[in-house]
């Protein structure tokens, strides 16, 4: 029996267990096509799988590295990686190869958890590893055996059934690292995020507590059933899987994103709540099947991207309960969300809000000199915020950390402005700002305006040089299925000129210049690449 004293209760993720086996120990886990169990058959199998990788030398401080879907095995990971004192590697399997390969020598990965589907991405990766590394083979069908040149010490399922039921997970420090992970920045090689057991426990206990006591619509509660649409690998799916263990309600994981599949899992399995990114949302959106779904139970988290009104107003349409959220992979990620009020449900305006910050989250607005701007609503700077679970620093990289932390507060690297009630406007990205005439034009406005103007099917506001002004707004635009391309030309052009009427947006903000393209340039995870836009257009 471990002992100590009051105080010494340490804040690990172990802890987040404790409460579903106590409350719904019953409720279930749904890994699409794989498995379904509850909690009570989860803490046998996290144990199995700590003590599985513990027969083959993993532990404490060691690095695990996971290249799955979001299935169960992820969701054990997420776990018992951590749990057993070693450090859980979530490797974006949509960086390059050379990027990905970078990141396992980084990272200092010990052994990779790889699903057979992504052997021929690592088959190429490991021609780029400079250090040992161990693999261990995931595949959905246990009696497959996939073509390929990699060595396995051990399967997946092979472990879980060699491993004995019992493994003892200890207390130990909290500060200890729980997970790292790797941004897509657009300069340079992808920089490693790493967040401790005691971040990981109070960006729950932070999420729960922002939107569990929100008045109506878009609350998190334990009479939820929780869907991600947002891939594993990316900011712990944003912590959610983490919140909804501790509410101890049912959860589906639903392997590979197919957006037939992931209506269906919403029908049958009746998901609730969910997250995802603008894109994952257009194309469940423009399925075929969604005309037969029922929609109206979904309650649905955007980020990664700026919300436009235009998707926003087409997810409402479908009965979704949609609204914005805000944060960054250096923030664990969730900082905001647009916690709509009473008599708010049918303003697009409030959805699409970055909104109020989470509970211990201290968010400001700054100028250039670190000086505080007015809560005003139309006072603009840099966002800046402190909150006890941020990202201190990336690992093996202080130079970037220090411009990170510059003034004591993390840097998002987002402008925007805040209200007297304390809801949070993001206006651009400091990067993605165009400055025409030496004033600032938002460039997620003006998408938020195009979006909403029929046989716009994505859109994207980038600054391109003006001998003029410096730079000028172009949009650029796919057009929906069947669009006229004349008609949008003339309904931009009217939208905008409505706007510019309205005192909405200035004279010089309209954009000019409209191009159609056959698609937008997206990031890893699914972000609007800017400064592949702009460099296209170089």
């Amino acid at each position: 029996m471990q002992t100590g004293a009051p105080s010494d209760f340490p804040l690990l993720i172990k802890s987040l267990l404790r409460t579903p086996l106590q409350i719904a120990p019953d409720a279930e886990i749904v890994s699409d096509g794989l498995m379904r169990y509850s909690y009570r058959d989860f803490e046998g199998r996290v144990k199995r799988f700590a003590a599985g990788l513990a027969a083959h030398g993993i532990g404490p401080g060691q690095v695990v590295a996971v290249m799955d879907w979001d299935t169960h095995r992820y969701f054990e990971a997420f776990f018992a990686v951590p749990m057993m004192g070693a450090v859980l590697h979530t490797v974006n399997i949509r960086l390059a190869p050379a990027q990905i390969a970078y990141t396992i020598d980084h990272a200092e990965d010990d052994v990779i958890l790889v699903h057979a589907d992504f052997l021929p991405l690592l088959s190429e990766v490991m021609k780029l590893v400079t250090r040992k590394v161990r693999l261990i083979l995931l595949r959905d069908d246990a009696s497959a055996q996939p073509e390929s040149d990699l060595a396995f010490i051990t399967s997946y399922d092979e472990m879980m059934e060699q491993a004995p039921d019992g493994f003892g997970f200890q207390d130990f420090d909290e500060n200890t690292r729980a997970t790292t992970f790797y941004t897509t920045g657009t300069t340079g090689e992808p920089k490693a995020v790493a967040y401790s057991h005691r971040q990981l426990v109070l960006h729950t206990m932070g999420v729960l507590a922002g939107f569990g006591p929100v008045e109506t619509s878009n609350r998190l509660h334990r009479g939820d059933v929780y869907m991600p649409i947002t891939p594993m690998f990316h900011v712990h799916a944003w912590g959610f899987p983490y919140a909804a263990t501790l509410l101890g309600i049912k959860q589906i994981y639903p392997g590979r994103y197919i957006p037939a599949n992931l209506l269906r899992l919403i029908a049958e399995e009746g998901a609730t709540f969910t997250h995802c990114v603008p894109t994952i949302l257009q194309m469940l959106l423009a399925a075929p099947e969604v005309e037969d779904t029922d929609l109206s139970r979904l309650k649905m988290v955007i980020g990664g991207s700026a919300l436009p009104k235009g998707l926003a107003a087409a997810a409402m349409q479908r009965g979704i309960d949609i609204y914005a959220g805000y944060g960054l992979s250096e923030t664990c990620p969730v900082l905001s969300f647009a916690a709509v009020t009473p008599g708010e449900e049918e303003d697009l305006a409030a959805r699409i809000s970055t909104g109020r910050p989470l509970p211990l989250v201290d968010l400001r607005i700054v100028d250039e000199e670190m000086a505080e701007q007015p809560r005003d609503g139309a006072s603009t700077g840099e966002v800046v915020v402190r909150a006890p679970w941020l990202n201190a620093a990336y690992l093996k990289d202080e130079a970037a950390s220090e411009a990170l932390w510059h003034g004591g507060m993390m840097h998002t690297g987002d402008v925007g402005h805040i209200d007297a009630a304390g809801n949070l406007q993001i206006t651009d990205r400091m990067k993605d700002v165009i400055k025409s005439g030496g004033e600032w034009v938002s460039s997620l406005a003006l998408e938020s305006i195009a979006s909403g103007v029929s046989g716009v099917g994505e859109v994207a506001a980038i600054g391109i040089p003006d001998p003029q002004w410096g730079e000028r707004p172009l949009l650029l635009i796919v057009g929906a299925e069947g669009f006229d391309r004349s008609a949008v030309e003339e309904a931009l052009g009217s939208v905008f000129d409505s706007e510019v009427a309205a005192g909405k947006l200035s004279k010089w903000a309209g954009p000019k210049d409209i191009r159609f393209v056959a698609e937008i340039a997206k990031t890893s995870v699914g972000k609007i690449d800017k400064k592949a836009l702009r460099a296209g257009l170089a």
